[in-house]
């Protein structure tokens, strides 16, 4: 069995910061591209940053200069630091991973449970 579990979101001040991990457990032989997605109430879920295991970035164009992906493939952790924080980010903040198991031939999708980011004065 394979688990993501989130941390690090909380309630912030508008132009704050915040750092998310993310760390993978269980039967793991692979871990391809690992990301981060965002559902603010009433919007869908939509992607924010991803990264490839070889390190390459992808981000959302209203994440750009302000979030950084990055990840530890020794630890199976992928982190998302935020910063210059607006209301507009209050969003529940989902960790996703293609995960090879032990004993799998192909990669398959797993979410976390999601954690809360609320920006706020």
């Amino acid at each position: 069995q394979v688990q993501l579990v989130e941390s690090g979101g909380g309630l912030v001040q508008p132009g704050g910061s915040l750092r998310l991990s993310c760390a993978a457990s269980g039967s793991i032989l692979s871990i391809n591209d690992m990301g981060w997605y965002r559902q603010a109430p009433g919007k869908q879920r939509e992607l924010v940053a991803s990264i490839t295991s070889d390190g390459s970035t992808n981000y959302a164009d209203s994440a750009k200069g302000r979030f950084t992906i990055s990840r530890d493939n020794a630890k199976n952790t992928v982190y998302l630091q935020m910063g210059s924080l607006k209301p507009e980010d209050t969003a529940v903040y989902y960790c996703n991973a293609a995960i090879r198991r032990d004993g799998y031939r192909v990669h398959l999708i797993y979410w976390g449970q999601g954690t809360q980011v609320t920006v706020s004065s």
